[in-house]
Order: C-alpha cells, then sequence, then structure tokens
C-alpha cells in the first residue's frame, strides 16, 4: 500500500519561500496523476497544483504564477515550489496520487 508523506513546511514571512516534499512509499508513483491540496483553517480544502504522468501541470488561478509543481520519477518524488509567500496561502497542505491515496498534511504558516 502506498504511503505519502509530506515535509517542508513551516513559518515564513511575507514574500518568502518554501518548497514542499511528499515521498511515495509502498509503490511507484510514476503511473499516478498527482496533486496538492491546501486546507485553510475553518475553509474547505482547495485543490491547488497537479502535475500528470507526463508532466503537464496545472494551477489554482491564486497560485498560478507563485508555485511550480513538479516531480522526481526516480526518487518517487513530488514538490510543490512556492514562491512570492502571501499571508492567505497559510494552510496545510497535502500531496495526493491518484484519486484516494492521500498523504497526513504538512502546516505552512506565512506571517510577519
Amino acid at each position: 500500500q502506498v504511503q505519502l508523506v509530506e515535509s517542508g513546511g513551516g513559518l515564513v514571512q511575507p514574500g518568502g519561500s518554501l518548497t514542499l516534499t511528499c515521498v511515495a512509499y509502498g509503490d511507484d508513483l510514476s503511473g499516478f496523476v498527482m496533486y496538492w491540496y491546501r486546507q485553510a483553517p475553518g475553509k474547505q480544502r482547495d485543490f491547488v497544483a497537479s502535475i500528470s504522468t507526463g508532466d503537464y501541470t496545472k494551477y489554482s488561478d491564486p497560485v498560478k504564477g507563485r508555485f511550480t509543481i513538479s516531480r522526481d520519477k526516480i526518487k518517487n518524488t513530488l514538490y510543490l515550489r512556492m514562491t512570492s509567500l502571501e499571508p492567505e496561502d497559510t494552510a496545510v497542505y497535502t500531496c495526493r496520487a491518484g484519486a484516494v491515496i492521500w498523504g497526513q498534511g504538512t502546516q505552512v504558516t506565512v506571517s510577519s
């Protein structure tokens, strides 16, 4: 069974950058579409970005131009590079493989 483990979250000042990592254990992710979602306090979980098996990427409007999703198929790892961070980006960020495999999430807090 695949297990996804996120890391890289933390506290960052507005305008700063972070890179989130999602490592897969137990299966090869190269055949999965991969996703990043986020959930802010008191809000629903929202789509952030996705990357297809052919490395085609999609982004939500709030992060377009600031975030970059990528994957390393050899390392079985998904990344989310986040730049120009804003307080509104504060949330728990979670990766997803395919339709139903979720990680546990990592907290990102943007605050001065």
